[in-house]
Parts: C-alpha cells; structure tokens; sequence
C-alpha cells in the first residue's frame, strides 16, 4: 500500500490545469455500450477508478483504443452478454461503485444486466433503489440474489413511462436516461439530477441521436428511439479538483492560477469560496487565487454564524465539503458544515483535531469549525486517507502544517486526482510517494 510523505509549510506558485471530470467520465464510458458504432471520448483523466472501468468494458468485449493521453476510442459492437455473469466480471465491478452504470445501457440495448453490490467509498448509506425502482417502472424484472448479493434485471422490451423519483440521484438519473433513450415511447424523469455531468451526458446522447427535452432542468422527457449512432465528445474540466486547488491555494497562501476551469458550469462553487473570505479573480475561463495570509469568513445578516451545506445542483455539491471544513480550520471566524447526503463522510475530522484543529463534531452530518486565523498552524501528523475527498482535505491539511506528514492509504486518493504528488510538486509542493 502506498504512502505519501509531505514536507509541508511551503507556499506555491504556478499554474494548475484541472483533469476531466471523473463522475462525467464514468457516464459517459458506460454509454458507449448504447451503440455499436465508434464513440471517441476527449478529456478522460486516466485515475484508477476510470482505468477500472475502462478495463470492465474490455473484458465484456468492447475494443478500446487510445489514440494519446486522455483520447480512447470505443466499439461496442461485440458485445458479449455472459461476460456478465463470470467470476471476473463480478470481482472487476464489484471493486468500483460506477460500474452501476453499466446496468443501464446492458438492459436497453441487450435486454439484460446484471451486476454485484458495487464498492466505492465508505461515506454512508448509498443506496441503490433509485436505480432498479427506475427499472421496473420501464418495464424490467428485478432480482436480488441476497445469498451471492448480484443485481439483476430483464426486460423483452423497455417501454416508456412517468418516473418520479424519490431522490434526485446522479447517477440514478443516468442509468435511467441509458435506458430510457431506447425504449419504446416517452419517458418523463421528475425530480432528476441536472448536475453538470448530466447535461453532459445528454448533450453527447442527442449527438448518438436520442431525443431528449429538458436537459438542464430537474423535468426530462426522453422519446425513445430505435438505434444510436457513434459520437464524438470532450469532457468538462472536473470540478471537485478546481474546489480542491481553490482550498489548497487559500491554506497555504499560495498564488495560484487555475486554467481552464469551465467556469461557466462550477455553479455556485465560487461565490461559496467567496463566503469564506477567499479572494478569487476570474479571467475568462481561468481563475486566480491571490496569496492571502488571513481570509474571513462571512456571517448571514442577522450576525448568525455562516452555514456551508451540500444540495442537489444547482446546490453546493457535497463532494467539497470536505475541502471547505478542511479552509475553516484557518480561517478568521466560524462556520457550520452541514452534510445532508452521507452520514459517515465527517469523520475524518478527528485527524484535523489532531492536527490543532478547534472543530466541534456536532453529529454525523454537522461539524463547527473555529477558525484559528493562522495563530496556531496546524500540527504535521501521520494520518490515513478514508476516501478520495477526505483524503485531499487531509493532503491540503499536511502541505499546510509545518513539518513532516505522513498519509497512508494513497490509493483512495488516486481513485480521484491523476498524478496529483507530480502535478502539486512542480509548483513547489514537497510530496514523496512512497
């Protein structure tokens, strides 16, 4: 198991290129088994969760090509179905929760799917009903073998339907737009996820030729058609990791300038920065973080303390909360985080109190944070990655603290962030893999 060694307390500067965006490329990987034509895929970050997916899409019998880094080719013209159902198949997915997508397209194009309880980060309860409630309403059977714990569906033919669903889940939105986009008739989707990751994976489906309304908008309706056609489709820049540099410029007072970002699609993620105190500058598709020895944080105004909370897009996504818990911790001034989504995703906080940090975990989904204004730097500490965001807030964390950090468990890290040691150590990071 890998470690990383960091020699923290340097300021950075220079520049940094946010890699594709990661929950997009497991959409969009998936959707090329809706087509036997040839669909090329730009912008792929090659971190291990993707590569894992690519390599389950392989052994199923869909040849891949890449043309150079982060450009593949896909052809899902030979398909074999039974693959679904071998040892290697189940090993493969069950180590990657983003092979859950795969249900989709397998059940719209073949008529069939199965797949294992998938893995994936220990944040909470993450369940999958959403998906195979979606399912059953297209007109598909399900089975749950509890004894090998296998996910399976079949249908002779999807048809078309309402669904409304009881959570605005993202990648149960996706699976269910798979599907959708070849049955028979139209399906509406209420209460869908509209996160930049699905537009995207829309916006490359109607390039296949489905029929999709609503994109953008909690309301989809998908007029199913009988065949998709190959495609050509570049990724957005990943926005967990321009949230992350943002966190990493503000607690190391760095000078940083991010290129690229797709401002555009990044939501509210900067004006939530800005709530922290946090100087950031756009200019045109890139943003600069200026160094900043103090930043405050804000107060609503009625003078009560700020909370920072996750929600459905067009709301703060919960895969940064752990960067802004992590900015708190030295900031001037006090905030709530509060975790609506997963229930075990705050926990790591007990390695920032070991750190020096003043943070009061209130329960499972609220921490409060103290800011110390830099007046006590955090402690350098040895510490273990439980997931891939918590691990970045804790990498941030150590290349803050003075002295020398140890961060086990790397590879959670690496399931999110490509060459994140090489990319951070060319702008003056001290990091050593080990």
């Amino acid at each position: 198991m890998a470690r990383f060694i960091i020699e923290g307390g340097n300021s950075l500067v220079g520049e940094l290129t946010p890699q594709g965006a990661k929950n997009e490329a497991l959409q969009v990987i998936c959707a090329t088994l809706l087509t036997p034509q040839t669909v090329t895929l730009s912008n792929i970050p090659e971190i291990s969760d993707v590569i894992k997916l690519i390599e389950i899409l392989q052994s199923m019998g869909v040849a891949v090509e890449r043309l150079k880094k982060g450009t593949y080719t896909f052809c899902a013209g030979e398909v074999d179905v039974e693959t679904l159902n071998s040892p290697k198949f189940f090993l493969q997915a069950a180590a990657l929760r983003g092979s859950i997508m795969i249900i989709g397209p397998m059940l719209a194009r073949f008529g069939k799917g199965t797949i294992p309880q998938p893995g994936g980060d220990k944040i909470g309860r993450r369940r999958l009903d959403t998906h195979f409630r979606g399912f059953e309403s297209l007109g598909a059977q399900f089975i749950f073998d509890a004894e090998n714990a296998l996910f399976r569906v079949e249908a002779k033919k999807l048809k078309g339907c309402y669904i409304l669903l009881d959570e605005a889940s993202v990648t149960g939105t996706a699976n269910l737009i798979m599907a959708a986009v070849l049955a028979e008739g139209t399906t509406t989707i209420y209460n869908a996820a509209c996160e930049p990751y699905v537009q995207q994976l829309c916006h490359m489906l109607i390039r296949m030729g489905a029929r999709i309304d609503g994109v953008g908008s909690n309301l989809l309706h998908i007029h199913g058609v009988t065949s998709l056609n190959g495609c050509t489709h570049r990724l957005l820049p990943d926005m967990i990791e321009v949230g992350s540099f943002i966190g990493l410029a503000a607690m190391t007072s760095s000078d940083l300038l991010l290129k690229n970002v797709g401002y555009e699609q990044l939501g509210i993620i900067p004006d939530s920065f800005r709530k922290m105190g946090i100087e950031l500058i756009r200019m045109g598709d890139d943003i600069r973080i200026p160094v900043q020895e103090h930043y405050e944080i804000d107060s609503f105004i009625d003078g009560s303390i700020m909370t920072i909370a996750d929600a459905p897009w067009p709301g703060l996504t919960p895969d940064l909360l752990s960067i802004f818990l992590v900015v708190a911790t030295q900031a001037r001034g006090s905030v709530l985080i509060h975790q609506k989504m997963f229930e075990s995703r705050l926990f790591f906080v007990d390695r920032l109190i070991d750190m020096g940090s003043k943070i009061i975990l209130c329960d499972p989904h609220r921490a409060t944070i103290i800011g110390l204004d830099r007046s006590h730097p955090l402690r350098a500490t040895r510490m273990t990655s439980p997931d891939i965001r918590a691990g970045v807030a804790l990498l941030i964390a150590a290349l803050s603290a003075k002295g020398t950090s140890v961060i086990d468990n790397i590879d959670q890290i690496d399931r999110g962030y490509e060459h994140i040691d090489l990319r951070l150590n060319a702008i003056g990071a001290k990091i050593k893999r080990e």
